[in-house]
């Protein structure tokens, strides 16, 4: 069935079309990726295909009765609790907690950062029954466990997909074909982010090529005019016409002027040297008030060059550990040595403040007025050109504006450099980039981070910390570290689309061979949906008592309630994935 489908559809911004001429159906089943720089049109074009904004120019028709899920950039909630915002049905209650909400279901959404925002958004778009998801962004502000989860659940999901994220692992698990945003144009390829990357290189090298046949014909049109034209015939004219139409010609403008260059501002000036002390933790921990301690007798000692990863849930400390690094904090237990040569520079979760007033130019510039000429190079080569320069910080997309903030960072010439949740709305171009400079840069990075490529590309090492205090340094780094975690899990990596579904009751029967299934009558699966549910509401209800008696508990205790919260949590997650393969029984 089709969902969307536009024809023709442009959209522009006052320098320059974002797209342009793009003709693109949705039908249930499809699950589209789209990618391209920041302030390409990603996030406008979903705002198209949701039905929250109309095209400047083009048609967009809408299958009759189509409901649509639409998780914004920057989401908006209605007034209320958490839990009135979800809805106070089992299954909102199960995504919250999955999305690491669930202490703050009676929490005033007002009173909410914008990541916990973010994932009380999402869960009110997942939790809904939608024709067509359309998710700008939706791993954002996750852990590692959420991430994994949510691919899971867009996998199972039967309706249409759009999704724009920037997370390489989530594009080739979860969607089957690719849209490009580049230059005002829009390219389909069929496949994940490795598709894609293939198909970019081969429509380069036709570009490539066709701009080798320009050149060849233009000499031979510039020859033929040099050597003056016999009559001013129809022929001959037809032909000037066309010599001037390919030396005026030439290959599609670049993306962006050049690579991103991370290097210093100035040319002859490097990156401070660092000393043989970096950053050290000695019985480091902390928490707010009477709350449990989030770490305890952390003891670290960042080398020069060091590549640390620091992973952990959501509310288990990692960012309030980068800000004692950085000597934003003083811990609420043991102390923090910083060397003496280290030139700190942290690009956290909400960046440098922006004056959306500001233009670019004037960020850069600061009280100085206008930007140095090294400034200005710095701006080029983070790909701000001339136009951009210029543009007010207040129209500048999300991504563009983390790049600014990042820009601004930079150019303080740090050795040591922390990054916090560094992939949220940078485009995909840009984080290979930095990943490329991160991998040959001298000096020490410390990175929080959700995004498993990313992860997997700039470190070495991770401290991992469980969200009960406790913190461990397991041996071969991120990698070995997410092996060792999935196999513990027992998960299993599927293809989204080519995953089979499997029922509880499918008998398990060799390759070969059809898997068996038992039919049932719909008022028997009906049945059983009600049976899960209420041993849901039971576990789960089991699960908060546990949680809260783990938050009064003295310390001897703790090792057998979280034995069996780690039971129960087991079985919270079963009859959930019961309750969702006997709800698809019934649809399907």
């Amino acid at each position: 069935m089709i969902l969307v489908d536009l024809t023709d559809v442009g959209a522009r911004r006052p320098d320059r079309p974002l797209f342009e001429d793009l003709s693109l159906t949705v039908a249930s089943g499809d699950r589209l990726g789209v990618v391209g720089r920041n302030g390409g049109g990603k996030s406008t074009l979903l705002r198209v295909l949701a039905g929250e904004a109309e095209p400047e120019e083009g048609t967009v028709r809408r299958g009759r009765g189509m409901r649509v899920g639409f998780l914004s950039q920057r989401p908006v909630l209605p007034a209320g609790t958490v839990g009135a915002a979800v809805g106070t049905h089992w299954e909102a209650a199960a995504i919250l907690d999955r999305l690491g909400m669930a202490p703050l279901v009676t929490a005033d959404v007002f009173t909410l950062s914008g990541g916990q925002a973010k994932r009380v958004a999402l869960a009110r778009v997942l939790v809904a029954e939608v024709d067509l998801l359309v998710l700008d962004e939706p791993t954002n502000h996750l852990d590692l466990d959420a991430v994994r989860w949510l691919e899971d659940r867009l996998a199972r999901f039967g309706g249409g997909l759009v999704v724009v994220t920037h997370d390489r692992h989530v594009l080739d698990r979860v969607t089957t074909r690719v849209l490009e945003l580049d230059r005002g144009q829009g390219f389909v390829h069929d496949g994940g982010y490795q598709s894609y990357l293939d198909a970019r290189v081969e429509r380069a090298d036709r570009d490539a090529n066709a701009e080798a046949v320009r050149r060849n014909l233009a000499r031979v049109e510039l020859a033929w005019l040099r050597r003056g034209a016999p009559a001013r015939t129809r022929k001959s004219k037809a032909r000037i016409a066309s010599a001037t139409t390919i030396v005026e010609g030439g290959p599609p403008p670049p993306d962006r002027p050049g690579a991103l260059d991370l290097g210093a501002a100035r040319r002859g000036v490097s990156t401070p040297r660092l000393g043989d002390k970096v950053v050290a933790l000695h019985g480091v921990g902390h928490r707010y008030g009477s709350d449990p301690w989030l770490f305890a007798d952390v003891d670290l000692d960042l080398e020069p060059g060091g590549r640390l990863g620091i992973v952990g849930s959501n509310g288990s400390g990692k960012s309030t550990l980068l800000d004692i690094m950085a000597g934003r904090l003083t811990p609420a237990a043991g102390r923090v040595e910083i060397g003496p040569t280290v030139r700190m520079g942290y690009y956290d979760q909400a960046g440098r403040q922006l004056d959306p007033s500001l233009s670019v130019r004037g960020a850069v510039a600061g009280k100085a007025g206008q930007p140095s000429w090294e400034q200005a190079r710095l701006m080029e080569r983070f790909w701000f050109d001339d136009d951009a320069q210029w543009a007010p910080i207040a129209t500048l997309s999300g991504g563009e504006r983390r790049r600014l903030q990042l820009l601004l960072v930079l150019a303080d010439l740090p050795n040591v450099i922390i990054l916090d949740e560094p992939t949220n709305d940078l485009d995909l171009d840009t984080l290979r980039v930095i990943e490329d400079h991160l991998d040959g840069w001298p000096g020490s990075v410390v990175v929080v981070s959700h995004d498993r490529a990313h992860l997997e590309r700039t470190v070495d090492d991770v401290l991992v910390l469980d969200g009960r205090g406790a913190t461990s340094r397991p041996p071969g780094g991120f990698a070995s570290y997410e092996a060792t975690r999935l196999q513990g899990r027992g998960a299993k990596l599927a293809a989204p689309a080519a995953a089979p579904r499997t029922h509880p009751d499918s008998q398990a029967t060799p390759a070969t061979t059809k898997p068996v299934r038992k039919e049932r009558s719909p008022s028997t699966v009906r049945r059983l949906m009600a049976e899960t549910e209420r041993e849901l509401t039971e576990a789960t209800g089991r699960r908060d008592e546990l949680s809260a008696e783990m938050g009064s508990a003295v310390h001897q205790a703790l090792a057998p309630l979280a034995t069996e919260l780690a039971a129960v949590e087991a079985r919270v997650v079963g009859l959930e994935e019961r309750w969702l393969a006997l709800a698809d029984e019934l649809g399907g």
